[in-house]
């Protein structure tokens, strides 16, 4: 950080939140009041509500050593945004809650803020509220998200139906593989005062770990080619364990197939650089919030239009299982090996 430091204690809380809050109007006719009085206002008149909120934690959800203030407040909003984007809504606001400790000032909160800002602005989203507070250990970020989508297109994950066709949007597993490239430069910057990371070639992966976005595209182009998914979910914690979500919600089963997988060129070249699977990673590795939903098999053609969209599998009875068919035909079952934020 540069000489200005300003300690967050000589703003006090809300001459802090009226500094953060400062440049974020209101965009959508359903914000009636933002912050600036004891609770936000909205009104959602022919939509049904949509509600999300995730809790990152320094120290577990994310490392401040490599991540960016800037890149984390982008990040923590679009996250959310993703969550609205996966029941085929559209995120309108955001509340954004802060525990701060005494090692943070005035100006690395702007940073954050920065990021938010930037993600209110692409996606159109209103902050509304939040809360701030003090930390005894690191910075607790809570960011709730709303959105609105019309009653008959609320997408679940418990419609997919037997036959259904199993898309994912984007690629799989740069996300993780830009975590282990981050990781591994932090573990070889140790005790190096000029330490410069070797990240040459490899910047997709780093941005889509510090930098991912929200698939508002898809559920746009869903939307212009008349699809409704019968499901759907963004995929956060790996494929595998979102596609179980699935199966049961719909007390379905599947067939996915490995040679369908979307993989970057860049994530199979940094896999064998580590002597990674580069399959297991794309199924377990997480944070890429693309979109995995199934829909009727009679939308097929449909689904081929929309760019970045590709079909991997297809939706079964569920006494059929959910298994991995691999490329030389062998079924191997999907086991959730990806996230788990209560693990350890």
């Amino acid at each position: 950080m540069d000489e200005k430091a300003t300690e967050i204690s000589s703003l006090g809380e809300f001459g802090l939140i009226d500094l953060l809050t400062r440049d974020f109007p209101l965009r959508n006719a359903s914000s009636l009041k933002g912050v600036g009085d004891d609770c936000a206002v909205m009104e959602y008149k022919d939509s049904e509500v949509l509600v999300s909120t995730d809790l990152l934690v320094e120290g577990i959800h994310f490392d401040l050593t490599y991540v960016p203030l800037k890149h984390l407040g982008y990040k923590a909003a679009v996250v959310n945004f993703s969550d609205i984007y996966a029941m085929n809504g559209h995120p309108r606001q955001i509340t954004v809650s802060l525990a701060i400790s005494r090692r943070f000032t005035v100006e690395h909160m702007e940073e954050l803020y920065a990021g938010i800002r930037l993600a209110c602005d692409i996606y159109g989203v209103d902050l509304v509220g939040g809360d701030t507070t003090s930390s005894r250990s690191g910075l607790v970020i809570s960011i709730t998200a709303i959105g609105d989508a019309p009653k008959d297109r609320i997408v679940y994950r418990s419609g997919a139906k037997d036959t259904d066709l199993i898309c994912v949007s984007g690629d799989l597993g740069a996300a993780y593989m830009g975590l282990q490239l981050l990781e591994r430069e932090k573990v070889a910057s140790a005790g190096q005062k000029d330490f410069i990371p070797q990240f040459g070639g490899k910047e997709y992966l780093i941005e889509r770990q510090l930098k991912p976005e929200a698939r508002r595209d898809v559920i746009e182009n869903l939307a212009k080619h008349g699809i409704v998914p019968t499901s759907m979910m963004d995929i956060s914690d790996g494929l595998s364990s979102e596609l179980l979500h699935i199966c049961k919600a719909s007390d379905v089963g599947c067939r996915v197939y490995e040679d369908r997988i979307p993989i970057d060129y860049q994530t199979a070249l940094m896999a064998e650089e580590l002597n990674m699977n580069l399959v297991t990673a794309a199924m377990n590795g997480g944070e890429d919030y693309e979109l995995l939903f199934t829909v009727p098999l009679h939308a097929h053609e449909e689904i081929k239009k929309i760019p970045g969209v590709k079909v991997i599998g297809h939706v079964t009875k569920p006494s059929l299982g959910a298994y991995l068919v691999t490329r030389d035909g062998a079924e191997i079952p999907i086991r959730a090996q990806g996230w788990n934020p209560l693990a350890g």
